[in-house]
């Protein structure tokens, strides 16, 4: 596949036909995955192949449980989990949650996780990640670069391979239960979850703000940069 075509059509896919992704697939994935860049090219990410249907099952509820969080902050109208959340926010929030959980869906990809073809959680070990912003008076984030270019890299390697999936981080708010069913090391931290599969639809050119939208010169309130 061209590579600007897997660029501007590797969407998140959350609706999968009924077709098992073999674990040859699964490792060709990883085995492409793996040359993502890295902190120091330190590769601190393990992936673990969530293949039990009870530890499955466990990590849908963990991911359910977050889920309803999330869709309480919608409703409340806020960013879910904003890191710029105000102890109001969380409270208005948290008011919505018996709401939330009534929007449930039977077959939803929330409620159905467990079911995917091929369930992975994504671990980051920080014991050698370098996290230069951890001191500043924000909330950290640079760390996840030596992380996240390796989930976009199996969702690139499956878009290649006619497979979609979807990375996702709502279930990390339930890490230390992640961590006792998966037996994840105290060193590592739960980066995401990736769900693959062959998609019920096609593959489509995404939409996304333009250029002139996002990019500035100089300065970040400078003349908006666009094309000769």
């Amino acid at each position: 596949m061209e590579l600007t075509e897997a660029l501007r059509t590797t969407g998140s896919i959350r609706t999968f036909r009924d077709q098992a992704v073999t674990d040859e697939m699964i490792y060709e994935i990883l085995d492409d995955a793996r040359f993502a860049p890295s902190g120091g090219n330190r590769q601190a990410w393990h992936v673990i192949v969530v293949k039990d249907p009870l530890k499955r099952r466990d990590v849908r509820n963990r991911y359910l449980e977050s889920w309803h969080h999330y869709v309480g902050h919608l409703l409340a109208g806020l960013i879910p989990f904003s890191p710029l959340a105000s102890d109001d926010d969380r409270a208005a929030a948290l008011a919505q949650h018996d709401a939330a959980m009534k929007l449930s869906k039977p077959d939803g990809f929330p409620e159905t996780l467990d079911q995917v073809p091929a369930l992975l959680v994504i671990c980051a070990n920080l014991e050698v990640l370098a996290a230069t912003d951890r001191d500043l008076d924000r909330f950290p984030i640079v760390s996840g670069a030596s992380i996240y270019p390796f989930v976009w890299n199996i969702l690139l390697a499956a878009r290649e391979r006619e497979l979609g999936g979807v990375m996702t981080t709502v279930a990390t708010r339930s890490e230390q239960e992640l961590k006792v069913s998966l037996s994840i090391p105290s060193q590592f931290a739960v980066a995401a979850v990736v769900a693959l599969g062959y998609p019920t639809a096609r593959h489509t050119k995404l939409k996304r703000r333009p250029v002139s939208e996002f990019s500035t010169i100089d300065t970040f309130d400078g003349q908006v940069f666009i094309a000769p």
